[in-house]
């Protein structure tokens, strides 16, 4: 099942997408002759971005891609077995390279589905598989989700605080790279953006395109005034102007006189936009300008610096902005540039065929994993508000954990309906499960995030159960 994500943009295979201590622990898995061993490992955050106490699951087609991709092709391989190790002898032995060229991915992976609402400890994802291709998938499928889910996190921040405002991710010339700013473009859409700046966010992944003209388009021509009417002739159903690049209110008022001229031959001017200054007073007087002139419909846009710190501290102080463009504070999540998700082993199948359950164990709470093969039990009332959770071990049907989508633990568990969070995405090795259009994907996403939104509270780095963290690191010193 392909899907038109990733490989429509970069090459096809990603097996070099990765750490090298990931492909040292995979020749010595393969050397030790473990390699073919079944494993399971959960990829999670263990706190949750910005203060809140859950995060938008975002990325997941991304994974799909990254896991159909993994191969090493006839050039990788010899890339591979140029590498030295400190002796100056070739780092990785020929029957090693051998297989990895032959390299599929065989295993299961389920997944929360994307625009679900995760708390820190719940997997995102859980891959079972050999452990020499669940170890090789580590560093790309961190990659993919914990930026995906920061991003859709953030843009659902914003587009909370702008309310029924529409929200513009600007941000592709401020972004971390093409290919951050093509994921970012994406993970924001879906967090509840409306728009992108991005053409190649558009083309690949279908969301809605909006942009006008910069400071450039003005200082090109002799005056203002002139920009204006040109814009507005080799664009008349694009008109938004850009009106600070020398008076705002001036701008304003060319802007008012070109939208008439405009209207006259049977179109509207869309806008203004404001990209410095006072956004209060300039919005304040852009508006009553406007409206004077007979453009109540008009929008004013503004794109300076701006966040869900600043659209709230200007929304208070009386600003009239209907349109909020988001660029570098939203694609490189300025307040929290990284998400720190981890991918940590949970069992390992036994020649016997048992499973040998595994914990990674620290004194920070924390940072001690839960073993075995977790899903998350969610609860819900009627009008689908999530109640309760429960993290608990598929492999023996015990709870790991029990909390709720505001922190801490439960008194009871809720007698409201509840089901499983984790779906099949690969089975076999086989991708079986098909994403909706990423429209779909956005409005499950907003609608989660209002249902969380009055129960989301900041919350300390770990609101499970200290006494099962507790219990965990006694039982696995022994």
């Amino acid at each position: 099942m392909a899907n038109a994500h990733f490989p429509s943009v970069y090459r096809p295979g990603f097996g070099l997408a990765t750490d090298l201590y990931q492909l040292t622990m995979a020749a010595g898995y393969y050397h030790r002759k473990v390699h073919e061993r079944r494993a399971i490992f959960h990829l999670f955050f263990r706190s949750a971005p910005f203060g809140e106490s859950a995060a938008l699951a975002c990325g997941l087609p991304l994974a799909a891609d990254v896991i159909n991709g993994l191969r090493f092709s006839a050039d990788d391989v010899q890339y591979l077995g140029r590498l030295k190790n400190a002796n100056g002898a070739p780092m990785f032995r020929e029957p090693f390279l051998n297989y990895l060229q032959r390299l599929r991915f065989t295993g299961d992976v389920h997944a929360i589905p994307e625009g679900m609402m995760a708390s820190p400890q719940e997997p995102l994802l859980r891959v079972e598989a050999r452990l020499v291709e669940a170890q090789l998938l580590e560093t790309a499928l961190l990659t993919v989700m914990n930026f995906s889910t920061l991003i859709a996190t953030k843009a659902a921040r914003i587009k909370a605080a702008a309310g029924e405002d529409t929200v513009l991710e600007f941000g592709l010339r401020r972004a971390q790279g093409l290919d951050g700013g093509l994921t970012a473009s994406r993970a924001a859409y879906i967090g509840g953006c409306d728009a992108t700046s991005n053409v190649w966010a558009g083309r690949y992944y279908g969301i809605p395109v909006k942009g006008t003209h910069a400071h450039a388009w003005v200082m090109a021509f002799p005056n203002e005034m002139e920009a204006f009417e040109a814009y507005a002739a080799a664009m008349p159903g694009n008109c938004v102007f850009l009106v600070d690049t020398y008076d705002t209110i001036e701008g304003v008022k060319k802007a008012i006189r070109v939208g008439l001229r405009l209207r006259e031959n049977g179109h509207e001017m869309l806008g203004i936009r404001l990209d410095s200054g006072d956004l209060v007073a300039l919005s304040i007087q852009s508006r009553r300008l406007l409206d004077a002139a007979g453009f109540p419909g008009a929008s004013i846009v503004a794109s300076d610096r701006l966040d869900e710190y600043a659209i709230r501290d200007l929304k208070a102080r009386g600003a009239k902005i209907d349109t909020w463009g988001i660029g570098t504070n939203l694609v490189t999540s300025k307040d929290q540039p990284a998400l720190g998700g981890v991918y940590k082993m949970a069992a390992l199948r036994q020649e016997d065929g048992s499973w040998a359950t595994k914990v990674k164990l620290s004194e920070t709470a924390v940072k001690t994993s839960y073993p075995g093969r977790l899903n998350v039990r969610r609860y819900a009332e009627s009008d689908g508000t999530p109640s309760a959770s429960v993290l608990y071990n598929e492999l023996n049907g015990m709870p790991s954990a029990s909390f709720t989508p505001a922190g801490g633990a439960p008194q009871a568990l809720p007698a409201t309906s509840n089901h499983d969070l984790l779906e099949p995405v690969f089975l076999k090795g086989e991708q079986v499960m098909e994403f909706p259009e990423i429209a779909a994907t956005r409005d499950r996403a907003v609608r989660q995030w209002k249902r969380w939104s009055g129960l989301s509270v900041p919350s300390g780095p770990d609101h499970r159960l200290s006494s099962e963290k507790a219990a965990l690191l006694q039982k696995y010193r022994r």
